[in-house]
């Protein structure tokens, strides 16, 4: 690795270590040759819904940024990364050496481009497509990473990758909808005959423990049917999964135990839970056992 692409990885790594509050615990337990392109794969990530996100510029000034952030991005696909973007000459590095398929960064961003909008979900079919293009597409990012054999890895990866992003929606809710946004599809509201609003507010409490346990029960689907992905992917990287996995059902599990939590306060480990997942993920990887 050239100093430039050296410098640029350790900027990424710096990114990831101050901004992943999840996904970090899990990529510190990538092999080293593998770690860096997670971390580069990170970087872009954040920079990009930084962008989608960003509070106080208007709608056209974010769109304007992103399509200036899509053309850099393409640049860098190709192997030609602006020097003075990290993010950007880490990514070309790492598309170039791990073969990363250019396609799922464009359905990413068609993801992240549909943020700049407040976003209100009318079916399931958009939901699905919305975490598809945020949270599958990194799924198959990182076996790609990390390595597998099976054929069926893909699926199951974009399959885990929709199970942590619809976790996202429901501990992001009340932050949402405050800000306009309803990820929840509208008609699932419609059917449990409840709004966005008496949810927010926790009105009909008994219906809207319903409704969010059907959302959990959605979300939990999903961790079941990818379940088979932990053992498809290289051994050495298995820890890495695990622990993100066990963060992220972890996060499920406190919304299913309380759904009211939703609006309430924000469903979160604690620092400890997720460094002892992270270090019960070392101890089982180092007895050579299954994690």
């Amino acid at each position: 690795m050239n100093p430039q692409v050296a410098a640029a990885v350790k900027a990424c790594e710096t990114v990831t270590r101050l901004r992943a509050r999840n996904f970090y615990y899990g990529l510190r337990l990538t092999p080293l040759d593998r770690r860096w392109a997670m971390y580069a794969v990170y970087a872009w990530m954040r920079q990009a819904d930084d962008l989608a996100d960003e509070h106080g510029p208007s709608r056209s000034e974010r769109a304007q940024r992103m399509q200036i952030f899509r053309e850099d991005t393409e640049q860098a696909l190709a192997g030609h990364a602006d020097p003075s973007q990290p993010a950007m000459v880490a990514l070309a590095e790492a598309v170039q050496q791990f073969q990363l398929k250019p396609e799922e960064f464009r359905e990413m961003l068609l993801g992240q481009w549909g943020d700049l909008d407040a976003a209100a979900f009318q079916s399931w079919e958009d939901l699905r497509t919305f975490c598809y293009r945020v949270a599958g597409t990194v799924g198959l990012i990182c076996i790609r990473i990390w390595g597998f054999s099976n054929p069926e890895a893909p699926r199951l990866a974009i399959e885990r990758g929709i199970a942590f992003q619809l976790t996202n929606v429901l501990r992001d809710l009340r932050e949402d909808l405050d800000a306009g946004r309803c990820y929840v599809p509208l008609r699932e509201f419609a059917a449990m005959e409840l709004t966005p609003a008496e949810l927010r507010d926790w009105k009909q409490s008994d219906r809207c423990v319903e409704f969010i346990r059907a959302q959990t029960q959605r979300a939990r689907l999903h961790y079941e049917r990818s379940q088979p992905l932990d053992a498809m992917i290289d051994p050495a990287c298995r820890p890495t999964l695990w622990a993100m996995t066990q963060i992220y059902s972890g996060i499920l599990d406190r919304i299913e135990a309380n759904p009211q939590i939703v609006v309430a306060g924000r469903a979160r480990l604690s620092n400890f839970r997720k460094a002892w997942i992270a270090w019960r993920a070392t101890r089982l990887s180092s007895q050579g056992l299954a994690v």
